[in-house]
């Protein structure tokens, strides 16, 4: 069995052009407070105009994967800009990262594949 830990936000196919961020981390020891605030976080983003969900994993040691989908440009610089994400960020490089990288890319292109269960 693995012993992966991933989000319950199950992966959706979206209808192209939009944007995807790519926020891949390494976690420090320890939750301080990150749960909490993840949680938190979760339920701001929904709030962003054009924010289209997301998808994440975390693996054992501490590296983890978000994807987050929105609509356009300006959803992603209005997330940037929410001040309780703003105030996430900076306590994040203090406690609960050893590094990250964020990318941001247009998807021109989107499919998927559902196994039918009977």
């Amino acid at each position: 069995m693995s012993d992966h830990r991933v989000a319950t936000v199950p992966v959706a196919v979206r209808q192209p052009p939009y944007y995807a961020v790519v926020f891949t981390s390494l976690r420090t020891e320890g939750d301080h407070g990150y749960e909490e605030t993840a949680e938190r976080m979760g339920e701001l983003v929904k709030e962003i105009p054009g924010f289209l969900g997301e998808d994440s994993a975390r693996v054992p040691g501490g590296l983890g994967i978000t994807v987050a989908y929105f609509r356009d440009l300006a959803g992603i610089e209005a997330w940037r800009a929410h001040a309780e994400h703003l105030a996430a960020k900076e306590y994040g490089r203090e406690h609960w990262y050893e590094r990250y990288s964020l990318h941001i890319a247009r998807v021109e292109h989107s499919h998927g594949f559902e196994r039918a269960h009977d």
